[in-house]
């Protein structure tokens, strides 16, 4: 492996060019060796200043690319299967931005591809577990000093929603994160899934079910509500509060800057995702570059991924039909068997 890790990242959008300014200017470890997009503009305008880097509108070209020794995937979700084999097949080290695969009949097959290949390559994009206060959270439930966890109170609130977002995108693309961080904090599989609708917002877009409660049910008996409310127009919110036996504890709502001044007082509130965990994104990318020049992959797997994938179909489900809906996983492959 070269001195510095020569990284191919596939998507040059919002969430690509972050990457590429993260792993230019803030990881160290790295350099970007290559970038694909269909968009070739955007990719040169997302890689301006930084030398050395290869643009392309393929995949295959950019995985081929000189001095490319891991990938780092942040494409739209449709494409993440067809590049998740592309990187297995030349045996490269990846990070993939959740969805791994938005479908769990495509995610089982990542999972079974990589199953094959008898080794881990794939680090799955579930950035709160890099979080600081998940984190701190987690130690404290896995330390059992407030007895076992009963429920996880979750809200997920966003200033607004994109053009192309549909009532299903609020499980399957919001929810998919607290789905994730319930299974790694709880160290449980969700197991059954009810979704309530009240009376749209009327900051919604018309036709949007927006805001949504989700309420998921665990193989360990706990329950998990979820507050998803994506047009709530002041700032984008993620709390949560663990309600245990012997206590309660709650991360999110002092993760923000409170200023007083002029007889008053005044909390400002992050307006983006990127903004309220760009130190877990920090902290995600550095673990998986640190990691990679060490041979070794770490964090969420690709079975994190397709459990994530069927979780979120089942809720999908929920919704459209109103009922408690079961999760039916796939027998998990002896590779992805918890540690």
């Amino acid at each position: 492996m070269s001195e510095l890790l020569g990284v191919a990242v596939l998507g040059a959008g919002h969430m690509g060019a972050d990457h590429i300014r993260r792993l230019d200017r803030v990881v160290s470890g790295a350099r970007v060796a290559a970038v694909a997009d269909p968009d070739a503009e955007r990719a040169k305008e997302a890689v301006g200043g930084i030398g050395g880097v290869v643009v392309h509108t393929d995949v295959e070209a950019a995985l081929e690319a000189p001095g490319v020794e891991a990938v780092l995937i942040a494409s739209p979700g449709e494409a993440h299967e067809e590049a998740l084999l592309a990187a297995f097949a030349r045996g490269l080290p990846v990070l993939c931005e959740k969805p791994m695969v938005p479908d769990s009949a495509g995610a089982l097959r990542v999972v079974e591809a990589e199953a094959r290949l008898g080794r881990r390559l794939a680090q799955i994009g579930f950035m709160r577990r890099y979080d600081a206060e998940y984190r701190q959270l987690k130690s404290l439930l896995d330390g059992g000093r407030l007895g076992r966890p009963l429920m996880l109170h979750c809200v997920h609130r966003n200033v607004s929603s994109p053009p192309h977002f549909t009532s299903a995108m609020l499980v399957n693309s919001s929810v998919s994160h607290e789905i994730d961080a319930a299974r790694w904090l709880l160290g449980q599989e969700l197991s059954a899934v009810t979704v309530l609708r009240p009376r749209p917002s009327a900051g919604a877009p018309e036709g949007l079910f927006d805001p949504q409660f989700v309420l998921f049910e665990t193989e360990g008996g706990a329950l998990v509500d979820v507050e998803i409310f994506v047009n709530c127009g002041f700032g984008y919110e993620v709390r949560c509060e663990a309600v245990c036996e012997s206590g309660s504890a709650r991360i999110g709502a002092a993760h923000t800057m409170a200023v007083t001044a002029a007889g008053g007082a005044r909390e400002e509130v992050p307006q983006d995702y990127l903004v309220r965990f760009a130190d877990a994104y920090d902290r995600e990318v550095r673990s998986w570059v640190d990691a990679t020049r060490r041979g070794r992959v770490t964090g969420p797997g690709t079975w994190d991924g397709y459990a994530a994938a069927a979780v979120a179909e089942a809720g999908v489900r929920a919704l459209e039909t109103g009922a408690r809906t079961p999760v039916e996983l796939a027998p998990r492959p002896a590779l992805h068997d918890p540690a």
